[in-house]
This record gives structure tokens, C-alpha cells and sequence, in this order.
């Protein structure tokens, strides 16, 4: 380097260059004109190590283009969801954010096509690139795509010279895309090699800058011009005299030189490969960057760096998305601990507990929720006074009100509604930032049934997906076998689904209202739907008279998940003195996160204003009152009236 570093940095890596959308089509094995519908996610190859080096312990940030507009801003909202610093981040207001559509054909056949003609990213210039930003990292990552556009390549340039200027160090990721290029029609995305002396030219003096070179072998061909490895090795390492020259060999891993080249490439340093079924190949690069950033940036023996690209790698190509496959710390740590007995790591029971985990959204520490998504008592009440059932939708906005109202603009907040009389209200509930649940249990249903929802997939992909899936269960454990049997079937149809969909789960147990409930009930049920595989990410349980009862539960939970969001107190309809005592009770055990309570706050409400007893105002004012008591009841600020 040109500079000793004048501070410590406080990033790890900066990467810079392409930012998109990639639209994955959900039918494998069909063409890509077949697909007939598209999951979403944040790709390109900058992007994509941003996030996976952010999941695994570093701190990342991008320097790229998005546009002004809904895609974008997605981009935008992912980077800071993963912890990616967005202030390299620019605003285009004149162009559309990059797109990429994907799919699998088979295990060697991967179409896809990339929208990027005057896109936001290609767009990127010298002017975009801090020298704050550039100069505050360990390492800045460029990568070969950006340097096939004059202004790109000039962007990247400039982020070179700062990072040499202040003693950092410089990644290059060869990452080539011949059609990117402009060497293959639109049609031929998937195409990874073609010769090009034009390209080489363009490649070559860059690799004089690099401290770390990575690369497949026909990306080390079309950077040194040679068509054999070991020539082409040889003339990279002589452009890149000083660089660590890393090549990677897909099931076989990965072969690192920090000095001369060989003989042969087997003697170079190695880690082990990690052999598993090949799902999709695509973005298995990046997560494979990521991997070895992780160890060369925290001064890692290079074996260990190799060894932890490779197992990067190998989550990748076992699973079919890119960025949000990449795996987390904790979850590359378990499979390189205890392995895994499937070669297709997506059928890995306890990987893909942990990868969800560890990847959700973040949600507040507390919740406290207006439980309303109550169907059968609502129309029974209504028959009983003889009103219109289609008042209920209505009772349910000003539920919301009075719950904003409470709320309002805190964190911590939240409902629950239901979508058979609450569809406007869940919308209403959206504009004020609450967290969401929605039942998915036909009323009072034992054994468990699905409300209206004979594919449970078919209608939880239309939900949102920060819609939390809860599932009421009325489940002891001196059921019937027979009863038990079709309970933990359907159990397991929801835990399904629900990963599937990628939608987080609200299990609520009720024991008590068909027999007692005694201080080891509620541990027995949950231990043994922890044994059928079953996570939730929330509970929600009846009061606990017992203290010695929360600390068995807590127990059961923290053994089998101690990444359990926690549980709820739900209310039964208790009174609110009832409601505050249990509270106080629950305040035991630290999973107890809040509550969830609905009758307790708008029977009475419900009851006149169905009757026309009371008008809108009086039975927001009433409902409010009730659920700020219990707030305060719940967070120790007052006793309840």
C-alpha cells in the first residue's frame, strides 16, 4: 500500500457496483416462459456480499444506484433490515432500478435475463463515491461487471485510489457476465464464459491494484488471457505481484495462493469441499466472497478462510434464492460443528430453523396487542340483540382507532384481526405501524380446523408477509390418542406452511378450558410440540397460577429454542383486576413479553354499540380506556381501575 491507514477503520468492507431486483420463478424445472409466479429479492453480486458478509459478523455498507420508486426503495429497506450501511446509497431520479429474472431448469440449466439498459445502477460515476465512506473501511470490493461502462469503471477506479491512498485494502471479484458486456444476446444470461481480448484489456491493469483476487477459472482465463489454469494463474500473479489469488472449483471447493504459483493447482492451499446437492448455482460467488471476507479480514489462517467460503458456497447451491439464502454466523458455525445429513441442505430441519431465526425481522422487545380477531363471539352477540352481522367490520375499525390512539406511534403495539370481519381493519391496523396477527383456526375448533382454508399455502401467500400466522390450539396433554393424533397433523400443516411461506408463527395453547390446569400441563404440551419439530416464534398462553409453572415453561422453551420472540398472556375474558394479578405472576420469567387481550377491552363496547346504545366516539373512548389500563398495568405504571 501506498499509505499507513491514518485511523482505525470502522467498517470491514465497502462493496461497490451493481444493485437489483432478482424475480426468481417458484416452479422448478419449468422454463423460464412457463413461470407463473416470482419470489423477490436484493441481487447483484455487490449487493449480494454486503448482505452475506453483514450476516456473518461484518460490517458492510454499498456504494451503488437505486431508483426513486418502489423497487428501490425495497433495496433500500432490505440493506438496513440486514444491517448494511446505506449511506453510499443514491437516489436516481431519472432511472428505473435494475431487474433480473431467474430460473431453474435443471441442475445445469439456470435462464435468466437482465433488465439493465439505462438502469439505476450502470449509472453509478466518480461523484457517487465518498472518500469518507471509502476511507472508513478495511477493504473496498469492486467487481469486474462494473468496469464494462466508462463511468462505472471510473466510479470503481476512484474507490481504488481512495482506499490505496488511505492504506486500505482492495478486493477484486472478477465476477464476469459476458451478455453484460455486450457479448451475448439478452436471451443468454447464464452464459459465464466468452473469450474477449477487449475485456482482458479492460481487466488486466486492475489486478496490479489488488490485494485479494477471486475468481472461477474461466473468470481467472478472462482476466489473464489464457485458456489453461496454471497459465492463467501465473499471469494473474504476475500482474497482481503481491495479491492473494483465490480460485474457486464449485463441488471442489476452492484453491488459495498466497505466493508463486505451482506446478499444479492441487498445491495450493486448500479447505475442505462440502459436497451437496446442486439446487441452484446462482449468487453461490457471493455467498462464497462473503464467507472468505469473514476469515481474511479478521486475519484467519487461509485454510480457514477457504474452508469457510466453501461451506458458504455449499448453503448456497443447496437452496434456490440468492442474498436471502446466505447463511448468518450461528447458522454457518452449527453446520460447521455438526455437518448435516442431507446432501440438500434445505431439508435440513435444525439449518433451516436457525437460518429463519436468525434472518427474520426484527419485532420490540414488548408487545402488547388488542386481540380482536374474534368471529363467533361477535356474531353471537349481534343475533343476540338481533343487529346486522355486517356492523362487525365496522366495530373492528374503531377497535383499531382506539388501539392507535393508545399506541400512538409507539413501538411495542399491537392486533389482532381476523380477515372474515376485519379486512378494512387489518388495513387500517397497517397505517399505524402495528404488529399484525391473523387467526387461521376455524372458531372453537377441536381438533383443530382451518377457518375457510382448505390449502393452507393458497391463502397465506396472499397475506403480507409481516402478517404473524396465529393459530389457536385447544390441546392437553390426557387428550384422546385418537384427538392428539389430528391435532399435531394439523400442527404440522401450519409449521409447514408457514416456513414455506416465510411467515412468522403465533401458536396459542388453551388447556385449561377443558380440564385443570395443573403447575405441569402447559410445560408437557409444549415439550412435546417441540418434539414434533414444531418453532414457534410466539406464544400465547393462558395465565399460570403457579409461579413454578412459568418457570417450567420457560424451561421447556429455552431448551429446545432459545431463539423463541416469547410468550403472550391471553386474557379469557378475565376482568381486568384478574388480568393485572397475572400479569404481576407472569413478570417471573423473562419470555413473558406482553399480552394479547380482546373481550377484557371490547365486550362491553361491542355489546351497546351493536345495541346503538353508544355511538362511534364513545365506544372508541371506551375501548382506549380499557387498553391503556391494561398497558399500564402490564408495564407497572398504575393498578388497573
Amino acid at each position: 500500500m501506498t499509505a499507513a491507514a491514518v485511523t482505525e477503520p470502522r467498517l470491514d468492507v465497502v462493496t461497490i457496483g451493481r444493485s437489483s431486483v432478482d424475480l426468481y420463478g417458484q416452479q422448478i424445472g419449468g422454463t423460464l416462459e412457463d413461470m407463473a409466479s416470482f419470489t423477490k429479492a436484493v441481487g447483484g453480486c455487490p449487493s449480494n456480499i454486503a448482505i452475506g458478509s453483514a450476516r456473518l459478523g461484518l460490517k458492510s455498507a454499498v456504494i451503488t444506484r437505486v431508483g426513486d420508486e418502489q423497487m428501490g426503495r425495497f433495496i433500500r429497506e432490505q440493506f438496513v433490515r440486514e444491517g448494511v450501511e446505506v449511506a453510499g446509497v443514491t437516489t436516481d431520479p431519472q432511472r428505473l432500478t435494475a431487474l433480473v429474472l431467474l430460473a431453474v431448469r435443471d441442475r445445469k440449466t439456470f435462464p435468466l435475463i437482465f433488465y439493465r439498459e439505462n438502469c439505476a445502477d450502470m449509472a453509478l460515476e466518480p461523484a457517487d463515491v465518498d472518500e469518507g465512506l471509502v476511507a472508513s473501511a478495511a477493504a473496498v470490493l469492486v467487481t469486474g461487471t462494473h468496469f464494462s461502462r466508462p463511468n462505472t469503471a471510473a466510479a470503481q477506479k476512484r474507490a481504488i485510489e481512495i482506499a490505496r491512498t488511505h492504506g486500505r485494502k482492495v478486493v477484486f471479484d472478477i465476477d464476469y457476465r459476458p451478455n453484460l458486456w455486450g457479448l451475448a444476446g439478452h436471451a443468454a444470461g447464464e452464459e459465464r464464459y466468452i473469450r474477449s481480448d477487449a475485456v482482458t484489456a479492460h481487466l488486466a491493469p486492475v489486478l496490479a491494484l489488488c490485494d485479494l483476487v477471486v475468481g472461477t477459472e474461466e473468470e481467472l482465463f478472462i482476466a489473464s488471457g489464457h485458456s489453461e489454469i496454471i497459465d492463467a494463474l501465473r499471469e494473474v500473479r504476475r500482474l497482481a505481484p503481491a495479491a492473494t489469488i483465490v480460485c474457486k472449483r464449485g463441488p471442489m471447493g476452492c484453491v488459495v495462493f498466497p505466493g508463486d504459483i505451482p506446478d499444479s493447482v492441487e498445491k495450493g492451499i486448500r479447505g475442505p469441499g462440502f459436497p451437496v446437492e446442486v439446487y441452484n448455482v446462482l449468487g453461490a460467488g457471493d455467498a462464497f466472497m462473503s464467507g472468505f471476507l469473514r476469515g481474511w479480514l479478521r486475519g484467519e489462517p487461509l485454510a480457514t478462510c477457504a474452508t469457510w467460503a466453501n461451506a458458504c458456497g455449499a448453503f448456497a447451491v443447496s437452496r434456490l434464492l440468492c442474498s436471502p439464502e446466505n447463511p448468518t454466523w450461528t447458522e454457518l458455525q452449527h453446520f460447521l460443528g455438526f455437518g448435516s445429513r442431507h446432501r440438500a441442505l434445505r431439508f435440513d430441519a435444525a439449518l433451516n430453523h436457525l437460518h429463519w431465526a436468525t434472518t427474520r425481522r426484527p419485532q420490540p422487545a414488548t408487545l402488547m396487542a388488542f386481540a380482536i380477531d374474534h368471529r363467533a363471539q361477535l356474531e353471537a352477540m349481534a343475533d343476540e340483540i338481533a343487529a346486522d352481522r355486517a356492523r362487525i367490520a365496522d366495530f373492528k375499525v374503531l377497535a383499531v382507532e382506539a388501539a392507535a390512539r393508545v399506541a400512538d406511534g409507539r413501538p411495542g403495539y399491537g392486533m389482532l384481526l381476523d380477515g372474515t370481519y376485519g379486512a378494512e381493519a387489518l388495513f387500517r391496523a397497517t397505517d399505524h405501524g402495528f404488529w399484525i396477527g391473523r387467526p387461521i383456526e376455524a372458531p372453537g375448533s377441536r381438533p383443530l380446523d382451518f377457518d375457510r382454508m382448505s390449502s393452507l399455502g393458497a391463502h397465506l401467500v396472499e397475506w403480507p408477509v409481516h402478517h404473524t400466522v396465529k393459530c389457536l390450539c385447544f390441546y392437553r396433554p390426557d387428550d384422546p390418542e385418537e384427538l392428539k393424533a389430528r391435532q399435531e397433523r394439523e400442527l404440522l400443516r401450519v409449521h409447514d406452511a408457514v416456513r414455506t411461506l416465510g411467515r412468522e408463527l403465533l401458536l396459542e395453547i388453551i388447556a385449561g378450558v377443558h380440564g385443570p390446569l395443573a403447575p405441569d400441563t402447559i410445560p408437557a404440551v409444549l415439550e412435546r410440540i417441540y418434539d414434533l419439530g414444531i418453532h414457534p416464534d410466539w406464544w400465547k398462553l393462558e395465565p399460570q397460577a403457579d409461579p413454578g409453572a412459568w418457570q417450567a415453561i420457560g424451561d421447556v422453551i429455552r431448551r429446545h429454542d432459545p431463539f423463541c420472540r416469547g410468550i403472550v398472556l391471553l386474557g379469557l375474558d378475565a376482568p381486568e383486576v384478574e388480568l393485572a394479578a397475572a400479569f404481576a405472576a407472569a413478570r417471573s420469567e423473562p419470555l413473558v413479553k406482553g399480552f394479547a387481550v380482546g373481550r377484557t377491552i371490547f365486550a362491553d363496547a361491542a355489546r351497546a354499540w351493536l345495541a346503538g346504545r353508544i355511538d362511534d366516539a364513545t365506544a372508541v373512548a371506551d375501548m382506549a380506556a380499557r387498553f391503556e389500563r391494561l398497558t399500564r398495568a402490564w408495564s407497572g405504571c398504575a393498578p388497573p381501575a
